[in-house]
């Protein structure tokens, strides 16, 4: 089997999160001559491969097998791939099955490596990920099995294959802020308090203000109100309490104590409730570090041109793994109809994934 024979097979499972259908007991006997952990919980199902093929150190390919719904536009069966003009349809063809069939192949192939290869799956990246590959870290702390190194095979590039590795990620913190006032009537307003009123002359001043300058691996961090709303949808009440939502996807140098005080300059002296939770942390791995060197010498020998170094986008899985002090990259295929209807990926990039990943093996 070749890594577009696997790459067919792994894409014909219907594995929507936190469904597997079955592909983790085909990939356990798939890298039969591999050690297996399995951690499932909460209905998810995490498996870690290893191999130690010396002492060394420890470098782990991560991704994940789920995929989101396929949703409706399709013009082709979204578990039945189709090749078409060099290209491959199916859901996940890009986020992100290509990368798994990619180090799949990849690290079945490697005769020799200076330490310890490993494989973390899960089938619960796309959903709340809150029993996959944290949960899988988790036990590897407590067997001291951690990596030293993660590539996570996420869709990066842009523009072309081999344009862009994601050294870091933003950290992602959700705000619900609640501002009081007194209902009434749209006649009498001196008799009330409208809560639109005393957020109206604050707006300018929060709505995409930038909370940060950012610095040479992040964008400023940005306030982002992702919602607001008040009143009953009639037009002779005024509202007693407005409800605003608010996205910060924060850099190294904007953390939940800051958001907290710009909240609290803004809304001096207003009745107010504000909830604040962080969903993901920010982080960044150095340019300097052998993985990035590693994977930056293999795109320039793969794709014949080099990749700059991003921290934009959403979040992964990454950010469990660098928690953990795991010096973790990403890179894989194009990232342009991940998620959409018709999802579709070149043969040529998968074949070329292929390539880079065995390129880092070898020169690790």
């Amino acid at each position: 089997m070749n890594v577009i024979d696997l790459f067919i097979k792994i894409l014909s499972a219907p594995s929507v999160t936190p469904d597997d259908a079955g592909l983790m007991e085909f990939i356990e006997e798939y890298l039969s001559d591999f050690e297996a952990l399995r951690v499932d919980e909460g209905g998810v199902k995490n498996l870690f491969l290893y191999k130690k093929f010396s002492e060394g150190e420890h470098l782990c390919f991560a991704g994940h097998i789920d995929v989101v719904p396929p949703g409706d536009g399709w013009r082709s069966e979204p578990f039945t791939p189709l090749i078409k003009d060099n290209k491959i349809y199916a859901r996940g063809a890009q986020d992100m099955k290509s990368g798994v069939a990619a180090f799949l192949e990849a690290v079945k192939r490697a005769e020799n490596f200076n330490g310890t290869l490993s494989i973390l799956l899960t089938s619960d990246e796309e959903g709340e990920a809150k029993y996959g590959t944290k949960i899988m870290l988790e036990h590897l702390k407590d067997i001291g099995m951690l990596p030293d190194y993660a590539i996570v095979a996420e869709p990066t590039c842009e523009d072309r294959f081999g344009d862009a590795i994601k050294i870091g990620r933003r950290g992602s913190i959700n705000g619900v802020l609640k501002l009081y006032g007194v209902q009434g009537h749209a006649a009498y307003p001196q008799k009330a308090k409208n809560p639109i009123d005393m957020i109206a002359p604050i707006l300018p001043s929060i709505a995409g203000v930038n909370l940060d300058e950012g610095d040479d691996y992040f964008e400023p961090s940005r306030f982002v109100i992702t919602d607001i709303r008040a009143g009953m949808e009639v037009t002779n009440v005024t509202p007693g309490v407005l409800k605003m939502m608010f996205n910060v996807r924060n850099s190294t140098k904007t953390d939940i104590e800051d958001i907290k005080a710009f909240i609290e300059s803004k809304f001096k002296g207003l009745d107010y409730e504000l909830q604040l939770s962080q969903s993901a942390k920010p982080f960044v791995t150095s340019p300097d570090s052998k993985v990035v060197k590693v994977l930056d010498n293999a795109i320039k020998d793969v794709c014949k041109g080099e990749a700059k170094h991003s921290t934009a986008g959403g979040t992964s899985d990454a950010r469990f793994m660098a928690e953990y002090g795991i010096k973790t990259i990403e890179f894989g295929t194009r990232n342009d109809t991940i998620h959409a209807p018709n999802e579709r990926v070149s043969i040529d990039e998968v074949e070329g994934l292929f390539d880079v990943f065995s390129q880092v093996i070898k020169s690790f």
